[in-house]
């Protein structure tokens, strides 16, 4: 099956069970305006209602990834950020896996955009700043939450406050990225391993990932006793399965 559509801000396109989303103001280098951010919840609320697509690989035209807000918009103090506020933040609550494909700099929200994906492949442009403390803006988006869960608690800090910017090597050394692949290849490979995804087992796919997600803070103890729980219940259902 392969599907695309477009708009003037985001394309779409969806093959063999993976909807690739393009954000596409490439000469505003992806920021985030109203009309990509209404595109965007629109099409993440498409992918979690259609059974046909499984996974989704998000990146960027041109050359960056995403520089956050568009603050031709929302630099106006009085601007209502609220909407891409929320956006951001559905990134990382999304109930079917998303990978990145980081072609340029992810900015500011650009970055917390990021930062929601399940993991990310970089190519050599890739970059990732923080900028909400330089230009005044709050982080709201997730960025104290996940920044440091990513890097570090320090190297957050040093990216928060002290402007410090990971380039590609530097984010592949901090684990940022799981992969670093030239960029003619970044997409195509983003969407093989989201392919990967795409056919393997889906209700595996739920419980492993929500296993490594709620895992995440917990002792070593606790999460093995999660990991335990949640493999009865696997067992249960394939008992019950079968019995049908």
């Amino acid at each position: 099956m392969h599907e695309t559509t477009s708009s003037r801000v985001l394309v779409t396109e969806l093959t063999d069970g993976v909807l690739t989303l393009t954000l596409n103001r490439p000469d505003a280098r992806n920021a985030l305006s109203p009309d990509l951010v209404t595109a965007l919840d629109e099409a993440l609320s498409r992918f979690e209602e259609d059974d046909a697509a499984r996974v989704a690989v998000i990146t960027g035209s041109g050359r960056a990834f995403c520089a956050g807000l568009d603050l031709k918009v929302f630099a106006a103090a009085d601007a209502d950020r609220r909407t891409v506020g929320a956006l951001i933040r559905r990134f990382g609550r999304l109930s079917k896996p998303l990978v990145g494909a980081v072609n340029g700099p992810a900015v500011a929200g650009g970055l917390e955009l990021a930062l929601g994906c399940d993991f990310l492949i970089g190519g050599p442009q890739a970059m990732f700043a923080d900028t909400h403390v330089k230009i005044g803006a709050f982080p709201g988006g997730g960025m104290t939450a996940r920044l440091s869960r990513a890097v570090g608690t320090r190297t957050a800090k040093a990216m928060s406050l002290g402007g410090v910017r990971l380039d590609a090597q530097a984010a592949l050394r901090a684990g940022l990225l799981s992969e670093l692949v030239d960029a003619e290849e970044l997409v195509t490979r983003a969407r093989t391993i989201a392919g990967n995804i795409a056919t393997a087992r889906q209700e595996l796919v739920a419980i492993v990932r929500k296993l490594y997600d709620e895992n995440a803070d917990r002792s070593l103890d606790d999460a093995l006793a999660f990991e335990e729980a949640e493999l009865r219940r696997w067992r249960e259902n394939q008992r019950l399965n079968w019995s049908v």
